[in-house]
């Protein structure tokens, strides 16, 4: 078969130490980017022998035609025979092996079942094991919903590692997946090499959405679509040439690894009948090519983007403070960057070492020198230098994929977003304790409302038009260290959409000691005290974040009693079935904040006054059930980690499981310390207003200028939001706003509408305070210590209890005051404006 226009295959494999690798988001071969431009290959009609792949000579014809219209990777769904993966060598082709087994029945009801898939696999990745053409192995291929709900996700998913381990335990080098699809998208399979999923999708905005989608459930590993393609035969040889177009080169703009096209030839066999109504192939039973061919010849030719693109300028701006340890691999990674039209300007924020030696250097790198004022103000700097409508920030501890700029270029100009950001991924290769940071909390990461809009991009990853950042005045300088992401990130979103693309992947060196970790987590407490004086509103009662999105990425703190359901659909029948994780509870957060140490230390404290005065002691099992809280969410969320070495002994990785269960106890008491030293704390008073001596009001407002009941709240709202907080009532509450005032106390707020006709009103505002049942509960149960223990004579234990519930009720009546105060302040400018 003679092609189009030849394309040169990849020959330079070498020896199988030289095999494709996962590193971030892609596969590599050594320093080289593979990615795969795959076709599906059978399984054929078996002849005599069993040998479901013809003869030697037809599939090395076949395979030199695929290599010559750039096709450099072959799925199959069984165990190739040795003499094809040596033809698949011979013409630069890999091999990504199918090992069948029977996945269409309920195979966990019968142990002996279950035992014979895994001798089925091993055998199959033994047979396989070494040859220098392996990509890797596919353990299983669509396993039906219907069955994967019998049996239960969690037991699948376990089955499905345990023939992941086989494999592995066969050939320890070779790559290993899952091929799952929409109907059961639910399975976590974190464990895989990389994501395999076969998609059929007929519409290009369908497609784009639901790749974006599974870029999520892949997080940082790569997504490789296992199967695409069209049936000529039904819909046409042009349209499916148009189709298999399109899709493709969606595949790769949407960052995956790769593609297979189903199929090579309208020639397969199922069950040992031959398939004649569909035409999914790019040649004909026959081989004679379609249409679709030169397409894909031409789709694959332009990875990852098409040539000849008008690709919009980007400034890379690396600021550095005495960042010499890794400036030199940012910038030098930087300027492999596979993209035209760029610059890279290095600010020197007054370096006392070697940074400005380092970036003077590399030739073509504009290097600008201030004093030092902080990384806010270096980034200011940058801002103004830049000549690109484009500024990309990357931090000096970073350094970027080959194809960050290209990634981030082809989603500027897809869409008009105003900032874009991608994953920052620990590299492999910094040693056991910054593997366990990367697994720990408080790590750069970001937080998606939806697959392809975020609320937040680490400043690490951080690509903004230069438009937009002027507009909103650039970073704050307030935020020296941290916190002038989240605070740019908020201020852009006033000016239109912040989106994620998972391609374009930085390498983020997390810290490889505890002592830094410590002072990083540290910082960012401080950085949470600075974000919300400005911006109180994002802040809760106990003054933590909350994310109108969901943080993603590792170091997530899991709870103890997660609710995970899965959406099936009517008798389980949802084309797209996907696993839902409802909103953690009261118990499950708790231990999740800094300040539960404080509750830790007060229970710990009431229980030693048991020395003094023995009912005391009855603290003690309160006292250990909240320490033992968060030590109990720390191993569960430590036990999820991925680990990169896994070939480490069993005491090293007790070890490294050990120090990440440590740092998840101690990030929380570094955020503490940070958040207490800038005045973050939970007695904190945001607000000074005029103490109040009564807490429930009621006001009347006449007005003739007549307006809904939701408007006049809509305007007292807007009033309440200029110096406070106010969360509307929902469908079944008898009050309309909920004003904040602090931990222990809040307000609401009721209207009332009489109306007089001729559009006058008469408007009653009723005012009451809300006492948090927590408050009140310990403050009664120190009065009932205090009474006790006065009633017994133990004096101090009585004043101690009675200071303390004094203080308690103190704590209440302020934070009501001042939620109270804060509506009243509200109802006179709306009197005003009346």
């Amino acid at each position: 078969m003679a092609p189009v226009a030849q394309q040169q295959p990849d020959q330079s494999f070498g020896v199988r130490d030289e095999g494709p690798r996962v590193a971030g988001k892609f596969l590599f071969r050594g320093n080289k980017k593979l990615y795969i431009r795959g076709v599906t290959y059978g399984p054929f009609h078996p002849d005599d022998d069993g040998c479901m792949y013809h003869n030697p000579s037809k599939v090395a014809s076949d395979f030199a035609a695929m290599a010559a219209h750039g096709i450099n990777t072959v799925r199959t769904y069984t165990v190739p025979p040795t003499w094809l993966l040596d033809a698949a060598w011979e013409n630069g082709l890999w091999v990504m092996v199918g090992i069948p087994w029977e996945q269409h029945i309920t195979f966990l009801d019968s142990s002996h079942t279950a035992g014979n898939i895994e001798k089925r696999v091993c055998e199959g990745a033994r047979a396989c094991a070494g040859h220098p053409a392996v990509l890797g192995y596919a353990v299983g291929n669509e396993i039906p919903a219907s069955i994967v709900r019998w049996h239960g996700r969690a037991k699948v998913e376990r089955f499905i590692r345990r023939l992941y381990s086989a494999a592995k335990q066969e050939d320890p080098s070779a790559l290993v997946t899952y091929v799952n699809f929409p109907s059961t998208e639910y399975l976590r399979l974190d464990f895989l090499d990389f994501l395999s999923f076969n998609v059929y999708l007929e519409k290009q905005d369908r497609l784009e959405a639901y790749l974006a989608r599974l870029q999520t459930l892949a997080g940082n590993r790569p997504l490789v679509i296992a199967e695409a393609g069209l049936d000529s035969r039904r819909n046409g040889a042009s349209r499916q040439a148009e189709v298999l177009g399109w899709q493709v080169r969606t595949v790769f703009a949407s960052g995956c690894a790769g593609v297979f096209v189903f199929a090579w030839t309208d020639e397969w066999s199922r069950g040992g009948y031959e398939i004649e109504d569909w035409d999914f192939g790019l040649t004909s039973r026959s081989r004679c090519p379609k249409p679709a061919l030169r397409t894909i010849q031409k789709a694959y030719s332009q990875v990852p983007f098409p040539a000849h693109q008008n690709w919009p300028r980007i400034s890379v701006v690396i600021c550095s403070y005495n960042g010499q340890r890794t400036l030199g691999q940012t910038i030098s990674e930087v300027l492999k960057s596979d993209y035209q039209n760029y610059e890279v300007i290095v600010v020197n924020d007054g370096s006392t070492d070697g940074t400005p030696r380092i970036a003077a250097s590399f030739e073509g790198v504009r290097l600008i020198t201030v004093q030092n004022g902080g990384l806010s103000m270096a980034r200011n700097v940058g801002m103004r230098a830049a000549t690109g409508e484009i500024i990309a920030y990357i931090d000096d501890d970073a350094y970027p994929d080959p194809h960050w700029l290209g990634y981030l270029g082809s989603a500027f100009r897809r869409a008009p977003y105003v900032a874009i950001g991608g994953p920052n991924i620990p590299p492999p290769d910094d040693g056991s304790i910054a593997e366990c940071v990367a697994n720990a909390p408080g790590g750069p990461i970001h937080v998606l409302v939806t697959d392809e809009i975020a609320e937040h991009i680490p400043g690490c990853n951080f690509a903004v038009r230069r438009a937009a950042l002027e507009a909103i005045g650039g970073f704050d300088p307030i935020y020296r260290a941290a916190g002038d992401d989240v605070d740019a990130c908020w201020r852009l979103q006033e000016l239109g959409a912040i989106g994620f693309e998972p391609a374009a992947m930085v390498w983020h060196h997390r810290r490889n000691s505890v002592k830094a970790y410590w002072r990083q987590q540290k910082g960012y407490g401080k950085a949470e005290a600075l974000l919300e004086r400005k911006w109180p509103h994002k802040y809760n009662a106990a003054g933590h974040l909350t994310w109108r999105g969901q943080v993603y990425g590792p170091g997530i703190l899991r709870g103890l009693f997660e609710r995970r359901r899965v959406y099936h659909g009517t008798w389980g029948g949802a084309p797209f079935q996907a696993l839902y994780e409802p909103a953690p509870g009261l118990v499950q957060t708790l231990a999740q904040m800094p300040e539960w140490y404080l509750v830790v230390l007060c229970l710990g404290s009431l229980s030693a006054l048991g020395f003094l005065y023995a009912p005391l002691f009855l603290f003690f099992p309160l006292f250990g059930a909240a320490t033992a809280l968060p030590l109990a969410q720390a191993v569960a969320s430590a036990s999820r980690a991925r680990w990169s070495r896994v070939s480490q002994s069993p005491i090293a990785r007790l070890r490294r499981f050990a120090l990440t269960v440590f740092l998840f106890l101690l990030q929380p008491a570094a955020r503490l310390y940070g958040r207490m030293a800038l005045g973050l704390t939970p007695w904190r008073v945001r607000k000074r207003q005029p103490f109040l001596t009564r807490l429930v009001h009621i006001r009347s407002l006449w007005t003739e200028k007549w307006l809904p009941a939701d408007e006049w709240l809509r305007i007292f709202e807007c009033a309440v939001f200029d110096q406070g907080f106010a969360r509307r009532g929902g469908d079944f509450d008898n009050w309309d706003l909920h004003i904040r005032g602090g931990l222990a106390g809040n307000a609401r707020v009721t209207l009332g509408v009489e109306e007089h006709g001729a559009g006058r009103q008469l408007l009653r505002w009723r005012i009451r305070p809300v006492v948090s049942w927590f408050f009140a509960l310990l403050a009664g149960l120190l009065l009932a210590v205090a009474w006790m223990a006065a009633r017994s004579g133990e004096v101090v234990v009585a004043l101690i209890g009675g200071a303390a519930c004094v203080g308690l009720v103190a704590w209440i009546y302020r934070d009501s005051s001042l939620a109270s105060a804060v509506a009243l302040d509200a109802l006179a400018r709306v009197e005003e404006n009346s």
